[in-house]
């Protein structure tokens, strides 16, 4: 059944040409089996930001911050992902760097107002697994391409995730 509505929607957002959004897709996601999402809010930009210099720069001008990894569980999941990223990209985004290796793939695409970045998709495959990263704010657009060509979208991934995360196995004091 879960399976099928999948398919539905995705054909659903492939049939109407609108914008899909990463909203849609984070959306139609973060309660698939085997998923870690998470969706940053504002009081915690505050955090992220003080861990360091650099990351509050980059997360300065931040207005909505979402990742999720998926694990899909079959080719036809994995081919569905793919599809949406595609969609997700294809409209109103340019793709500034993409790596594909045998078994790892990963993308940085922007959409722009005028000369600022307004929104970063960043999409790595690796091991199975689908990670997405979206950034919405104002962004320079030279310290985009520097996170793009050094692998700094990896460190920021990897702050945020360990923020929400570094504290679920901890006993808890009542």
């Amino acid at each position: 059944m879960k399976k099928t509505i999948l398919i539905l929607s995705f054909l659903l957002f492939f049939s109407c040409g609108s914008y899909y959004k990463m909203a849609n897709f984070y959306n139609a996601h973060k309660n698939d089996d085997k998923v870690t999402a998470v969706q940053v809010p504002r009081f915690m930009f505050a955090v992220l930001k003080g861990l360091s210099p650099e990351m509050n720069s980059v997360l300065g001008n931040v207005n909505d911050l979402r990742f999720i990894q998926l694990q899909p569980l079959n080719q036809s999941d994995e081919k569905t992902i793919q599809g949406e990223i595609n969609q997700l990209t294809n409209e109103r985004f340019t793709d500034i760097f993409r790596k594909n290796d045998e078994y790892k793939r990963t993308l940085v695409s922007v959409r722009e107002v005028g000369s600022s970045i307004k929104e970063v998709i960043v999409h790595k495959t690796s091991g199975g697994k689908h990670t997405v990263l979206y950034l919405n704010g104002n962004f320079n657009p030279t310290t985009i391409r520097d996170y793009a060509e050094t692998g700094k979208f990896d460190n920021l991934t990897q702050s945020i995730t360990q923020q929400y995360l570094w504290n679920t196995t901890a006993p808890k004091s009542y």
